[in-house]
């Protein structure tokens, strides 16, 4: 399976995964700043929370490093969490917008 077939798989997998406050999934939030695999399968993910006191900033990075763990093709997963740029609402997909009633 090469680089871009795992990629899509992990994309996918990030849309199952929901900020418990807002009823849109983090890749569609636009949490997810970076999607990187290497030659043996390592995933970074480098993703954002919407504020740095979200109440899920403990569980929701490993929870999003194993999910990612149980894409085929993946042989582990680290989670970086920067704030740099921070998240606003420009950054969700138009269907979050949508669905958010931002537009």
């Amino acid at each position: 399976m090469d680089k871009g077939e795992i990629r899509d798989k992990v994309i996918a997998v990030l849309k199952t995964i929901y900020d418990p406050e807002i009823p849109v999934d983090i890749y569609e939030l636009g949490l997810v700043y970076g999607v990187d695999i290497d030659d043996e399968g390592m995933v970074t993910i480098t993703m954002t929370l919407t504020s740095p006191s979200c109440p899920v900033a403990e569980t929701l990075p490993p929870e999003v490093e194993e999910k990612v763990k149980t894409v085929e093709g993946v042989t582990n997963c680290k989670v970086e969490i920067t704030w740099e740029p921070p998240w606003d609402k420009s950054m969700m997909s138009e269907e979050a917008q949508l669905e958010l009633g931002f537009m």
